[in-house]
């Protein structure tokens, strides 16, 4: 029978989907105690935490072994969630050589971690939870099924390609050592803290200060999007009820282009300022603080290279075994997700540094 931990580490914690799952976890297991190893790069944040009670912070490098295997000795830790990766896809293609180090490497200094302290001696219960992208399974055409858990892994950047080998590496470490190992592949997140290089957060913050909106190529790229609540409730499952060895698909249900997600936000942040006329006054070089659409500010860019057209999700799997559900219609998260950046503008303020103001700007200056 698999072990459903309680006691954590999350690695990446502190950023978007992770601090996200540690105030989820928090709330539903209160007795847990939580260990945080983030080393706080461009997009972790300490701040993603605060009001979060009882957990244990440590700024660290997930590729520092003898740490790792500290934190679960010390603190008795039965479970490890693992976040922390280099993410997005334009900043692989700039620079791949910083996920092979993080998504690969990293990964494999965990697993070699929990190895040594879980698989000694007589053995401890544990879990190893790998936080997968559905990326690594390439691209889908038009009218070809959704991703499921046994469609082959045909990844086409850097970023997914670093994830490909880090599900591997769990996958070998399962079948060869023992370790009770599970992974979830989910969809394109959106909702509170994430940092904004991501579609969503980007063209809100974009449209609210008056910049373009830049679209790549003909906006027609697919994705399935899901709430992070959603992903979360996802993960939770996956640890409480999943079957050790398994990997699981968490999916949003929402299956969108591009352009249409784009147009919805527009319209959203028109009616925004049109319901409260202070947005105005706090953001005067937006279109909408004169009455002018939002959409007003797309532009069409050069399409990024290997740009993936399609992907889908099929979550039967979880739905089947571990009763999960995207409660999350895509339409009310982004109006609460708008709501909430609007109303955290120190939040997004304080994270956009100089060294994000001009990664913005060489990735989209010649597109």
């Amino acid at each position: 029978m698999s072990h459903a931990p309680r006691h954590l580490l999350v690695t990446g914690g502190a950023g978007f989907i992770g601090a996200n799952f540690v105030a989820h976890w928090r709330t539903r297991h209160p007795e847990s105690r939580i260990v945080v190893l983030d080393l706080l790069t461009y997009a972790g944040n300490r701040a993603n935490l605060d009001g979060v009670p009882d957990i244990h912070f440590v700024r660290g490098d997930i590729l520092d072994q003898p740490l790792v295997e500290q934190l679960l000795r010390d603190h008795a830790l039965d479970g490890i969630v693992h976040f922390a990766a280099e993410s997005h896809v334009d900043r692989s293609i700039l620079g791949p050589d910083a996920f092979i180090t993080t998504n690969v490497l990293g990964t494999h200094a965990l697993l070699k971690a929990a190895r040594a302290v879980w698989l000694s001696g007589s053995g401890v219960p544990h879990r190893f939870h790998h936080v997968s992208t559905d990326e690594v399974y390439g691209t889908l055409g038009p009218a070809d099924p959704a991703f499921t858990e046994t469609t082959p892994y045909a990844p086409n950047s850097p970023y997914s390609a670093s994830k490909a080998a880090s599900d591997h590496l769990v996958r070998a470490y399962a079948h060869t050592y023992g370790l009770e190992t599970t992974t979830s592949n989910c969809s394109n997140n959106y909702g509170p803290f994430q940092f904004p290089e991501k579609l969503i957060p980007l063209f809100l913050i974009n449209a609210l200060e008056g910049r373009p909106l830049p679209i790549y190529g003909d906006g027609m790229q697919v994705r399935d999007w899901l709430h992070v609540a959603d992903h979360c409730e996802g993960i939770a499952r996956v640890l409480e009820a999943g079957r050790a060895g398994e990997c699981y698909n968490i999916g949003g249900g929402a299956e969108l282009p591009n352009i249409r997600v784009i147009d919805t936000l527009c319209a959203l942040v028109d009616a925004a300022f049109a319901a409260d006329p202070g947005l105005a006054a706090r953001f005067p070089c937006a279109p909408a603080a004169a009455g002018r659409p939002s959409a007003s500010l797309k532009t069409h860019v050069t399409d990024r290279p290997g740009h993936d057209r399609r992907y889908a999700i099929n979550c039967d799997k979880a739905m089947a075994e571990l009763g999960y559900r995207p409660l999350h219609d895509f339409g009310r998260g982004l109006a609460e997700t708008i709501a909430w950046y609007l109303a955290n503008e120190g939040w997004w303020r304080a994270v956009q540094d100089g060294s994000y103001r001009a990664w913005v700007d060489a990735n989209y200056a010649n597109r």
